[in-house]
């Protein structure tokens, strides 16, 4: 009897073949992360840094990143993602605009404990002239010559501006701007002569550039990068290096409680990592911006005195002396009016 019912068991069982493969894992599901940077590196990150990050992390990830990019003033797309824009990551012109997030909540990580500080790119403070420079603008001073329209931002929308403030200041405070005096005093005097020569303030750095290619000035205060975009992209024109300039640097972070919110916390902490590598930084340069750290590309020329926003007493300080309501970029500014 039990080896019938054994017998029964072994014709019922069905035949044994070959092991099934086990089915392959689905790719992991595409994702879309949100850059809101400032206006003026466009071009390095819409030609060259997103798509090349994109190929990367498919090729190490398998999964397909796209991005939704937006572009504005530093200052003005700082405020905007507080206000409700859910940028996943931000790039943007100066740390205070990053600040800025932070202190809302937004920013919950010590963004400025990665290499560098948090910076990704820097520039310089330069000259945008006209072909030849035909007004023989060569320094700080001659930017406060009667007859001399210049262009820059303004520095309550465009991180730019910024910038060019606190270059003039710093150049003025450091002796290069024609004044016998290097104090305060002196340096808000200086800035209140060059303030009267400004003809238009854009929003942004780039808007103002797009006035200058109009026809419109004599020189513009911006960065050096927005000058060598625009002669790739045929504009005519020249710069000049001032004898004494700020160094400008450049920061990104991810903001954590959008990235959390739109499950992208992972690809947006490894997209700004990316932007401090070699190939970041290589197409960082190819559109006329500085590596943040070691030398600057051969093409771009030397300062014979650069120095940087720390040199000033930092941002605070910064802050606290031009910028602040009422400060000295205010009481220069209405002593133009």
């Amino acid at each position: 009897m039990i080896f019938t019912v054994l017998s029964l068991l072994a014709c019922s069982a069905p035949p044994q073949g070959p092991t099934a493969a086990p089915a392959e894992a689905a790719p992991p599901a595409p994702v879309v992360l949100t850059l809101g940077a400032y206006t003026t590196p466009r071009e390095a990150y819409g030609k060259a840094i997103l798509p090349a990050f994109s190929a990367e992390w498919k090729k190490t990830t398998g999964q397909d990143v796209t991005f939704k990019e937006s572009y504005q003033g530093s200052g003005a797309q700082a405020r905007a993602v507080v206000e409700g824009f859910e940028a996943d990551v931000v790039a943007l012109s100066l740390d205070p605009d990053v600040a800025t997030i932070e202190k809302a909540g937004l920013i919950t990580h010590p963004w400025r404990d990665g290499a560098h500080g948090g910076m990704v790119s820097s520039s310089i403070v330069v000259f945008a002239v006209r072909p030849g420079n035909p007004r023989g603008i060569k320094d700080w001073a001659d930017l406060a010559k009667p007859g001399i329209e210049v262009l820059t931002p303004n520095v309550r929308t465009s991180g730019g501006a910024m910038w060019n403030v606190a270059a003039a200041y710093g150049a003025a405070t450091r002796g290069h701007v024609g004044l016998p005096g290097q104090d305060a005093p002196a340096a808000e005097g200086f800035l209140g002569s060059l303030l009267a020569r400004v003809k238009v303030m854009d929003k942004s750095g780039r808007d103002s550039m797009v006035t200058f290619e109009k026809g419109v000035g004599d020189v513009a205060i911006t960065y050096e990068n927005e000058v060598v975009v625009a002669r790739q992209d045929g504009q005519q024109m020249d710069y000049v290096v001032p004898s004494s300039t700020i160094r400008i640097e450049n920061p990104a972070a991810v903001v954590d409680v959008y990235a959390k919110k739109h499950g992208t916390g992972k690809v947006a902490a490894a997209f700004v990592d990316y932007l401090q590598s070699a190939a970041a930084q290589a197409a960082f340069a190819k559109y006329g911006l500085r590596p943040v750290e070691g030398s600057a590309p051969a093409e771009l020329p030397p300062v014979s005195d650069l120095f940087t926003v720390r040199d000033l007493g930092g941002w605070s300080v910064v802050q606290s002396t031009l910028f602040e309501k009422g400060a000295m970029y205010d009481r220069a500014s209405a002593g133009q009016r």
